[in-house]
């Protein structure tokens, strides 16, 4: 499509040169008589215009996709966990999110990137972009032709700092400052980095254009979601329940504040899937269409599913369903139909309610504020549905006259898709547990009881969000 439109462009362009001619000759007939064709030179000069401003709007729509995506991390998750926890708690869960804003951005300049992107083998990135070395204005034709490689380079800058932020919901009221820090520090570096590059750096094991398993993943469904949702499980049974859970009531402390998260999260959410076409493109457009739809339809499948469940539809079931929403879709954004997308977030509303409801209260497990049960789940959920669903209308991914998913006839990619999620739990499960050995047994994980009671506000960093008595 991008090449077509170049093509009418450049078209357009040689069409004007006689009317140029026209206006300098001061007649019609001067401007017939003298016209010549237009010469190589100037066909050269159209195209470099074209090309620069395909990648001046292209460069626009992805630094604007980068900022929503930061935008989904702070304000938007901070606000989200934040009110979902107790008051004692607020400011040490929305400090988990920040601090990751500023920890993995260092990270990521000095190795993140290269272990993410670089060449390497199937499995991890190399060394050749340590501390951003070759990371330039020009674009890097591996992976995004018309952009700078420094604006691909900040845009999945984003998605590596809102991953380990989503796992501090699972642990959240209960594990140090200190401990957090180093823990999804370590985690960024040995978990998301290999996982990113098996699924969108070259050469990788789970790469569509060449890898052991084609594994579809438009926006981040096993990168981001899978990854987050199944380290967040390890995590919260690893360090244990809250104390006096699930005997002591804790109910969010604000579902004002988690509401506005919520929206901010939904409308960060644009840049996540849409910004992952890497282009202001007809599939950018496609991808923000199924975002949008997956999360409305989720919202409604949470909300009747909780309706029918408890006898009233809360907003948190609402907000929670059209988070849930939006995971499913982020896998299968770029590659279905809008009436896809529907039928994926209905899906995804009822499933992770299920999963909240029913087998986080049978387990007993304390996933503080469901990051599992709506990002492990429907992050599988999505991969696997996009097998189901992906089709070579909207992005043929294997070639133009090659099927895409199952609803193509192509029923091997479910297959792929398996194998791309078992992986990603696997990866998560094991990497997961060694690190928070580790730092356990250096630094400790947990805080003590009496700082549990007072809560994380006082005890990790000696102020509170709310002064009462002022």
């Amino acid at each position: 499509m991008r090449n077509r439109i170049s093509s009418l462009s450049l078209l357009a362009g040689l069409a004007f040169l006689p009317l140029v001619g026209m206006a300098q000759s001061g007649s019609p007939a001067a401007a017939l008589g003298s016209q010549a064709p237009a010469t190589q030179a100037q066909i050269q000069a159209l195209q470099q215009q074209v090309a620069q401003a395909q990648s001046a709007g292209d460069n626009a729509w992805m630094l604007v996709s980068a900022a929503l995506v930061l935008l989904m991390t702070g304000p938007g998750l901070a606000l989200f966990y934040g009110g979902l926890v107790r008051k004692k708690n607020i400011l040490g869960t929305m400090m988990q999110s920040f601090a990751m804003m500023g920890l993995v951005t260092v990270i990521w300049a000095v190795c993140g990137y290269s272990l993410a992107f670089g060449h390497g083998n199937a499995f991890i990135g190399g060394f050749e972009h340590l501390f951003l070395r070759g990371v330039t204005l020009t674009p890097n034709t591996d992976y995004a032709a018309t952009i700078p490689e420094q604006t691909y380079m900040v845009y999945q800058l984003m998605f590596a700092i809102i991953t380990p932020a989503l796992i501090t919901g699972a642990f959240a009221e209960r594990m140090k400052f200190s401990a957090m820090a180093v823990f999804l520090s370590l985690w960024s570096i040995f978990v998301y980095s290999p996982m990113a590059h098996m699924v969108w750096g070259v050469g990788g094991f789970l790469n569509q254009s060449g890898g052991h398993f084609p594994s579809l993943d438009f926006a981040g469904g096993t990168v981001v979601h899978v990854t987050s949702g199944v380290s967040a499980l390890v995590t919260c049974i690893y360090l244990g329940k809250r104390a006096g859970y699930p005997q002591t009531p804790m109910p969010p402390h604000s579902m004002v504040l988690s509401f506005i998260g919520a929206c901010l999260l939904w409308v960060g959410w644009f840049g996540f899937n849409a910004g992952s076409a890497l282009a202001a493109s007809p599939l950018a457009t496609s991808a923000f269409i199924n975002t949008h739809f997956a999360a409305a339809a989720a919202a409604i499948g949470w909300t009747v599913a909780e309706w029918i469940h408890n006898g009233k539809p809360t907003a948190l079931g609402a907000i929670s369903g059209a988070v849930a929403g939006l995971v499913a879709i982020t896998p299968a954004s770029g590659y279905v139909q809008p009436f896809s997308a529907l039928l994926i977030g209905v899906v995804a509303g009822v499933f992770c309610s299920f999963m909240v409801f029913a087998v986080k209260s049978r387990l007993g497990y304390d996933d503080s504020l469901d990051a599992f049960g709506v990002h492990g789940a429907g992050g599988t959920l999505g991969a696997l549905l996009t097998g189901l669903f992906a089709t070579k209308a909207i992005n043929a991914a294997f070639g133009k006259d090659v099927p895409t998913g199952a609803i193509d006839g192509h029923w091997g990619q479910i297959w792929n898709q398996l194998a791309g999620v078992g992986i990603a739990w696997s990866i998560s499960i094991v990497g997961t547990l060694v690190l928070l050995v580790v730092v356990d047994k250096v630094i400790g994980l947990r805080v003590s009881p009496e700082h549990e009671a007072v809560g994380l506000d006082l005890s990790q960093h000696g102020e509170e969000g709310y002064d009462l008595n002022s």
